[in-house]
């Protein structure tokens, strides 16, 4: 008796071979743009950060209208909801390269060139990981499982890190990445403008902007295992990924600049990010299993927004809520004002 092979039904997108072509020349120009706004180091003031934030804010949501213009309701609903997450996500991955940059002793002048290093290696990996997640959808619905197996595990370790009392530190001598290096290549101790690389003695040697753009670009990979399959739990296709990641990829440098002095107020986002991408990750195992019992629920996507904003809103209500209370205990105590 003949067997049958049921391949999986290629992906569907909105994005025809023209919009993606376009979409990576528009990519690629805005990059160039930032490395020029960049090429000069400089202290960037409160009022240039919040316009280019503006700027990369109005994009998103202007792009989304396109969209619900030209392909409907469905497509722009999943892409405001995958670039929620992924905003949310990147806001932890900025809180990273934070940290990175003050363990590093990073120039303020310096800042947002290894920034716009950190997102350009950001966009390549993210890249990367929808290519090969496509390809794994494309094997079969097992994927979906595959993916919210991971976010589940990646939410408990989320949630586990946040529960931890110890402060927020870097040890960058205990960076794998940051080892390598300094086994491999002499290390200056000091920062020559923006040179990642300097001939001292004779001899080539790495600056330490060298040694913390490589760094970060180690962290994107790691957050680029996890926001992937996070996006791919609210849309199946892979431009509306790839444009989720884009956009909120890019504002981060100038971002960074404005929540700088407050990152480390939101002390429950990892909590939030931690139920957030739980909440993906059954989903997307929902999804998986109603391929096989049918009268198993899944989440539609607006739904998924709906989650995701009150999740975000709640940790930061929270969290402001927990700062008031810290300072009112930190005025009553006669120590602390000693």
């Amino acid at each position: 008796m003949a067997h049958t092979v049921t391949l999986a039904a290629p992906l569907e997108t909105v994005a025809s071979p023209l919009l993606w072509g376009v979409s990576i020349a528009v990519l690629i120009a805005l990059l160039a743009a930032d490395f020029v706004v960049t090429r000069r180091p400089h202290d960037v003031p409160m009022r240039e950060a919040v316009g280019w934030s503006v700027f990369y804010l109005t994009l998103p949501a202007v792009f989304g209208l396109v969209l619900w213009w030209a392909y409907g309701s469905r497509p722009a609903i999943e892409f405001y909801t995958g670039f929620v997450v992924e905003k949310s996500l990147s806001v932890d991955n900025l809180f990273v390269f934070m940290l990175l940059l003050t363990a590093f002793a990073v120039p303020s002048a310096l800042a947002q060139r290894v920034l716009l290093y950190g997102i350009a290696g950001a966009l390549v990996l993210r890249g990367v990981f929808i290519a090969l997640g496509a390809a794994v959808l494309q094997a079969g619905t097992w994927a979906f499982l595959l993916f919210g197996a991971v976010l589940l595990v990646t939410a408990i370790k989320v949630m586990r890190d946040a529960r931890r009392d110890e402060a927020h530190t870097v040890d960058i001598d205990q960076m794998r990445s940051v080892r390598l290096l300094r086994r491999f290549f002499p290390v200056t101790n000091d920062y020559d403008g923006g040179k990642m690389v300097v001939r001292r003695a004779g001899r080539r040697a790495l600056t330490p902007l060298a040694v913390v753009v490589v760094a970060v670009f180690m962290t994107d990979i790691v957050f680029a295992v996890d926001s992937v399959p996070a996006v791919y739990g609210v849309t199946e296709d892979p431009y509306l990924v790839f444009a989720t990641n884009a956009f909120a990829l890019m504002g981060l440098r100038a971002l960074y600049f404005v929540l700088r002095n407050v990152l480390d107020k939101l002390r429950h986002l990892d909590y939030g990010l931690a139920v957030i991408l739980a909440f993906i990750g059954v989903k997307l195992v929902l999804h998986w299993a109603h391929g096989i019992w049918t009268w198993l629920p899944e989440v539609p996507t607006l739904a998924s927004l709906g989650v995701i904003a009150a999740t975000l809103a709640t940790v930061t209500i929270t969290s402001m809520l927990a700062n008031r209370r810290d300072a009112a205990a930190a005025s009553l105590d006669p120590v602390s004002r000693v």
